[in-house]
């Protein structure tokens, strides 16, 4: 087993050049579909196309929520966080995506102990993973990487560490920072990472932020890590079988991928990281099975899925669920599968839990 080195696509939604228009596959139709929040800003095709084999997309869009101001995190160019020398490894904590909900993260991360009123690391000894997903949709993405990578400094002085993956929303704004209106080959006709990125909740006050540095991070995120018998990935699919035989395989292939900058091998990879579903319903525990047998581990963590989706407590034709009632991590697929996405982003809730889970 092997940790994180850079700790640190379920084509949500993509637009074809020649109309801007989403094809219906990866559509998210639904209630929310008419916002005028520049995430959802095609409708859905009239006449929808094949599925590619092995997609299965949301039944309804990911709405937003504003939530008003967020919480400013100061970032110091070198933090000086007072060392905690300790001997052992300490508890193990998970977070579900962020989506750029920073005073969100911020709480959970306190509630938990992990960090103090101002926001710093104060945990020692503990370990931290997030489970990817920082930007979109939400205020302040920015905000968020920039605390992640100042709390990872912290928690090593102090003698824990905090660490990343990939999610979909990484490759995202990597691929609408680096190719733009670049034209990539979709598979459903010709589309472009920044009309993907600005279908899917892309933040204009993100992009103007992001900085060499912050791309420099998310590109070297590792995809996949097993930490104490969990096995953490973004994405709930078995698409990362196709990327290696192991973690490390997973991990170089997918940074490789990235490194080559190729505008359609990087949108391959995106599309394949947004694929969701596989450990629900009939099937479910096998797929969970088959990374497992793979890459180690006895139970999966994943985000990406909104709980909600996988409870079913979303996604009627007439638009007045309720609103989700998430109180902490679902366990799935035989208890093979621990879903962390508590869906912030349609008043859902920010998950942080401690691992192994008491069930």
């Amino acid at each position: 087993m092997t940790q994180g080195a850079g700790q640190g696509p379920e084509v949500e939604r993509t637009a074809t050049l020649r109309d801007f228009r989403v094809p219906a596959y990866v559509h998210e139709t639904g209630p929310y579909a008419e916002s005028t929040h520049p995430g959802n800003a095609a409708p859905p095709l009239e006449d929808p196309l094949e599925h590619p084999e092995g997609y299965t997309p949301t039944q309804r869009d990911l709405p937003v929520i504003n939530r008003g101001d967020t919480v400013q995190v100061t970032v110091d160019a070198e933090p000086d966080p007072a060392p905690q020398q300790a001997t052992g490894q300490g508890p193990l904590f998970v977070v579900g995506d962020v989506h750029g909900y920073l005073d969100e993260l911020i709480s959970a991360l306190q509630e938990k102990g992990l960090v103090d009123d101002a926001g710093h690391w104060c945990a020692g000894t503990a370990r931290l993973w997030f489970l990817g997903d920082f930007t979109d949709r939400g205020p302040d993405g920015i905000g968020v990487i920039d605390l992640v990578m100042r709390l990872s400094a912290e928690a090593a002085a102090a003698g824990g560490y905090c660490k990343a993956l990939m999610g979909n929303h990484e490759l995202l704004l990597l691929g609408a920072k680096r190719f733009g209106d670049t034209p990539v080959n979709s598979g459903a006709g010709t589309a472009t990472f920044q009309a993907a990125w600005l279908l899917n909740g892309g933040q204009k006050s993100d992009m103007d932020r992001l900085q060499d540095h912050h791309l420099q991070w998310m590109a070297r995120l590792d995809a996949v890590e097993e930490v104490d018998g969990h096995l953490l990935v973004h994405s709930d699919t078995t698409a990362y079988l196709d990327y290696g035989d192991s973690i490390e395989a997973v991990n170089d292939t997918v940074r490789e991928t990235i490194t080559r900058n190729d505008a359609d091998e990087v949108w391959d990879l995106f599309r394949k990281f947004t694929k969701r579903f596989s450990f629900r319903d009939e099937g479910g525990a096998d797929a969970v099975r088959s990374l497992l047998d793979t890459y180690g581990g006895t139970r999966i963590v994943h985000g990406h899925s909104p709980i909600p989706y996988l409870l079913g407590e979303v996604g009627s034709e007439e638009g007045d669920d309720p609103q989700p009632s998430v109180e902490g991590p679902h366990v799935y697929a035989g208890g093979l599968a621990i879903a962390m996405d508590g869906g912030v982003t349609m008043a859902g809730k920010l998950l942080v839990q401690q691992l192994p889970l008491t069930d």
